[in-house]
């Protein structure tokens, strides 16, 4: 399975108004392992940036003056991401922006380029309903270390989401183990499956305060998810 790891960032939050990419990084992987392979440039959007959009990635208008324009990356970009399996991190403002730039250029649409989109943001909400799932929020639960991501940076956090992702969905059957180069890219370790029915474990009862912390956290979860738990439809 090829996936393909994709961050832009931008002049601004609304390509509908006139906000240009700046930046794309991309990062390749193969059965779960990275390749090696990535894309990385750096755009002249062809208008001034959103003072508050280069506090977050740092790229000024001075520094992208001299960067190739989009056409002149887009064959190479698109050649690189066809028939792949793209993820993105709130998917839907980085292919808003990419159609944007499509569209100008005359061409099909992003989805006409890849064979699939994985939006891990919607993933993390389904498995973490109620909770911050942004890429910083992913990476702290994850442990995945950011510590050197002092600005956002495309392919910086195209190699984040690549971390965040294995750890979304790693099963509890395999663990992929990158030990070597000599390890074929598709050579997982297997987990035996154990028989413990002969085990008698004990079973602890909560007491009065564990049960009333319990319920609160499920009390919170529900008013964050806005009553929507499934316990609570149980229940009723």
């Amino acid at each position: 399975m090829r996936q393909i790891f994709l961050d832009t960032e931008t002049t601004g939050l609304n390509p509908e108004s006139g906000d240009r990419i700046v930046e794309i990084g991309c990062i390749e992987m193969v059965n779960r392992r990275l390749t090696g392979e990535t894309r990385h440039v750096y755009l002249n959007p062809e208008r001034k940036g959103n003072e508050e959009a280069i506090k977050v990635h740092g790229l000024t208008d001075a520094f992208l003056a001299d960067k190739p324009k989009f056409a002149a990356v887009a064959d190479d970009i698109l050649g690189f991401l066809a028939g792949a399996d793209v993820v993105i991190h709130n998917a839907a403002f980085d292919v808003g922006f990419l159609n944007a730039e499509l569209k100008r250029l005359g061409r099909q649409p992003f989805h006409t380029v890849a064979a699939k989109v994985t939006d891990t943001l919607l993933m993390a909400r389904e498995i973490f309903p109620g909770k911050a799932n942004s890429l910083d929020a992913l990476c702290k639960r994850l442990e995945v270390d950011n510590t050197h991501r002092t600005l956002h940076g495309a392919l910086l956090d195209a190699g984040l989401l690549a971390e965040v992702y294995i750890r979304l969905t790693r099963g509890q059957d395999s663990l992929v183990i990158q030990a070597g180069d000599d390890q074929r890219p598709d050579r997982t370790l297997a987990v035996p499956q154990l028989d413990l029915s002969g085990f008698n474990l004990p079973v602890l009862a909560p007491d009065a305060d564990e049960l009333a912390a319990h319920d609160a956290v499920l009390a919170d979860l529900d008013k964050a998810s806005g009553g929507k738990t499934v316990w609570r439809a149980l229940a009723a």
